[in-house]
C-alpha cells in the first residue's frame, strides 16, 4: 500500500467553443458535451506567440442541465474535474482512444444571455446606469431591527 494517494484532478479556464450538446441516457440521466479552448502565450525570440488547446468536457446530471441552460459559444468558464480515457474499436477493427475531462464543478467567469447571446453589462456600465439615491431612500437607523 502506498503512503500517498493518486491524484487525477484538472482545472481549466477558457472559452466555450460551441453551444452545449445535451443528451439523456436510457436511464434519464442528463449528459452534456462542450469544447473548451485554452490559450498559452510564450515568447519566441522577440515575438510573442499563442498556442491554443481544445479540450473535450463532459458534464453529468444537474451540472449538465445547468451548463446547457447557462453556456453559449464564447462563455468563459472555470472547470474542475478529472481525466478519463475511453477505448473502443471502430468499424474497421482499429483501436481508438479519446481523453476527455469529466467535470465535477463549473464556475461562470463571463455570463451571457442565452436568448440574445450577448455579454451582460460590464461593471462600469452597471454603475453608469444606476440612479443617484433619493432622499426618500435614506435608511433611518431607528427602523433597523438590530
Amino acid at each position: 500500500m502506498s503512503l500517498f494517494a493518486d491524484i487525477n484532478k484538472v482545472e481549466l479556464m477558457g472559452n466555450v467553443t460551441k453551444d452545449p450538446e445535451l443528451r439523456y441516457t436510457a436511464g434519464g440521466t442528463a449528459v452534456c458535451s462542450i469544447s473548451l479552448a485554452t490559450n498559452r502565450s510564450y515568447k519566441q525570440g522577440e515575438e510573442w506567440k499563442t498556442q491554443t488547446e481544445f479540450h473535450n468536457i463532459v458534464l453529468w446530471a444537474k451540472l449538465a442541465e445547468s451548463a446547457n441552460e447557462r453556456l453559449v459559444k464564447g462563455t468563459k468558464i472555470l472547470i474542475t474535474g478529472r481525466l478519463e480515457t475511453q477505448k473502443w474499436e471502430d468499424k474497421n477493427g482499429n483501436t481508438k482512444y479519446r481523453t476527455q475531462i469529466v467535470a465535477d464543478d463549473m464556475i461562470l467567469i463571463d455570463r451571457y444571455n442565452k436568448q440574445e447571446k450577448t455579454q451582460e453589462q460590464s461593471v462600469e456600465e452597471v454603475f453608469e446606469d444606476m440612479e443617484e439615491p433619493k432622499e426618500d431612500d435614506a435608511i433611518d437607523m431607528e427602523d433597523l431591527p438590530f
